[in-house]
């Protein structure tokens, strides 16, 4: 059970009779001078029991007795302030090391299904910076809202249907005749870039010359297969992966579209104009109607995407979250008013925006891709600054904000990294413990520093983090944590010596390391992170 729970619950029986129902609010002060943790429920329920706020908050503090509270104080004009006991912080020592890789996994989210959506990235190409950053919050969030509870399903949507993957056949069939000496032309609407140019050359080390009369449909497959295994190959590399891969084409064919089509046709939502099929979607959210099918016969990229999600709601998913670019922003309403137009609970769907993102070089944004001269690829940033540091840069910032990714500063070897920094604390951690081998404490006999308990108060913490990071959908607030934690161990290693001739309390120490390892460790697995042992 988290802390900011058990408080809650504390103060709940303190007035059980008066409070059972009332939401009560537990937050941490920024002035550590206001107690460990604080709650304002005293003014929520001078309404009701026609009594000041001070009054309320002396009669809970007088009935409040537990031992993982060392003491109360009520502040002007009513609040609660509430302060840790020593004994608490350091039984939790112990707590923290028995449960290991499990510390900090709750059940929160028990019972609820969450689908998680993101990369989704057209497989015409490779992934750039810009997939990077939403593979990193998806797949962070996945990790930490299943470490919360959830039963969470990651997907990863391909969009392998409609003209763009007509245009990506033709023009790997086009390279393929220039591979086998063959006059080709490229037709304007094609794909001009070089990428394809290794898919011509695997094409023909597969089978020669001999795939020159086989028709598009034979290109995009296997142009499909060999740019979609070299996503996947990213992915991984990147620490990415996915329980689906739903295939556009496989709405087709098992006559989802159609059916979609015809009961939005039947809700009396659709219009003829121009030719064009419309949806009425500005009877509910939408600023404007949308064309579902043009007056050329061919369908939008709605159609599908509403096939897609009704598909998933299908499913009896309690919550959908798709991370969409920046360019996605519109589809917002268009996509919920779809969605109640058939019927669903668009509630249940929660679209999140990623913002672009800026690679700098001493101080100057970078553009282009050396090698291919487009935008610059997930695989070069991997090379150039690791996957530990591309996951830390990306999973440390809201999506919703643009971002300067530093590169100077990702591979810098020194404090000012926070990368570095962190990693730094692990190894010096790992060191210690290596070189000071000492059996299981079972009980605290020693008084710490000050610098420890402050430590002690933030890994008792990590519970509330991890669910505030999943309720909230903010991974980056696991980013935060773990550089404090980091922080505040190089203070209290700065400020004291932990191993000294007094083995006890060398012991003792020795125990709060280990336990701010198996934090640091918990919460970089939260971001995909793998920290090292030594540097």
């Amino acid at each position: 059970m988290s802390i900011k729970t058990k408080l809650e619950s504390i103060i709940r029986m303190s007035l059980p009779e008066v409070i059972s129902d009332e939401k009560i609010v537990i937050d941490i002060p920024k002035d550590k001078k206001n107690g460990d943790y604080s709650s304002n429920i005293a003014f929520l329920l001078a309404g009701k029991l026609k009594k000041s706020p001070m009054e309320i908050a002396n009669d809970i503090k007088e009935k409040i007795n537990d031992e993982m509270i060392e003491k109360v104080e009520i502040a002007n004009p009513g609040f609660i302030n509430i302060y840790l006991s020593k004994k608490f912080l350091t039984d939790s020592i112990i707590t923290i090391i028995n449960e290991g890789k499990n510390y900090g996994k709750n059940s929160y989210g028990k019972g609820k299904r969450v689908n998680i959506e993101y990369v989704s990235a057209n497989p015409t190409g490779t992934l750039h910076i810009g997939h990077g950053r939403g593979a990193v919050y998806g797949d962070n969030l996945s990790r930490i809202m299943s470490f919360a509870g959830y039963d969470v399903t990651r997907e990863y949507y391909i969009n392998d249907a409609g003209n763009q993957m007509y245009n990506l056949g033709i023009s790997i069939k086009e390279r393929y005749k220039e591979r086998c000496g063959k006059d080709f032309a490229i037709p304007d609407n094609g794909y001009h870039g070089n990428e394809l140019i290794p898919i011509a050359d695997s094409l023909y080390k597969m089978y020669g010359d001999s795939k020159l009369d086989e028709d598009v449909e034979f290109f995009k497959k296997e142009g499909l297969d060999i740019l979609l295994d070299g996503i996947k190959k990213d992915l991984d590399k990147f620490r990415v992966n996915f329980d689906v891969f739903t295939s556009e084409q496989s709405l087709y064919d098992r006559g989802l579209i159609d059916t979609t089509l015809t009961k939005l046709q039947r809700s009396g939502k659709c219009y003829i104009n121009d030719g064009a099929l419309w949806l009425r979607t500005t009877d509910l959210y939408d600023e404007k109607d949308r064309v579902l099918i043009k007056s050329d016969g061919n369908y939008t990229y709605l159609l599908p995407d509403i096939a897609y999600h009704g598909d998933k709601l299908e499913r009896k998913y309690d919550l959908l979250i798709d991370v969409f670019g920046s360019d996605h922003h519109g589809y917002i309403n268009r996509l919920k008013s779809s969605l109640d137009i058939l019927g669903f609970d668009s509630s249940k769907l929660d679209i999140r925006i990623l913002q672009m993102v800026r690679l700098l070089r001493n101080g100057e944004e970078i553009k282009l891709s050396k090698r291919t001269g487009k935008t610059i690829t997930l695989n070069e940033l991997i090379s150039e600054v690791g996957v530990n540091a591309s996951r830390y840069f990306f999973a440390s910032k809201s999506l919703d904000t643009q971002m300067d990714f530093d590169l100077d500063l990702a591979v810098k070897n020194s404090n000012e990294n926070p990368v570095y920094y962190i990693e730094y604390a692990n190894a010096r951690i790992s060191s210690i413990i290596r070189k000071n081998q000492y059996e299981m404490v079972d009980k605290f006999s020693t008084t710490f520093s000050e610098h420890a308990y402050i430590i002690m108060k933030k890994l008792v913490e990590f519970e509330d983090i991890i669910v505030g990071a999943a309720t909230k959908g903010l991974p980056h607030l696991i980013a935060n944590y773990l550089y404090e934690l980091a922080s505040l161990f190089h203070s209290y290693y700065s400020a004291e010596k932990i191993v000294t001739d007094d083995d006890v309390s060398t012991k003792e120490r020795i125990a709060l390391l280990k336990a701010i390892k198996i934090v640091m460790n918990n919460a970089s697995d939260m971001i995909g992170i793998i920290l090292r042992e030594e540097m």
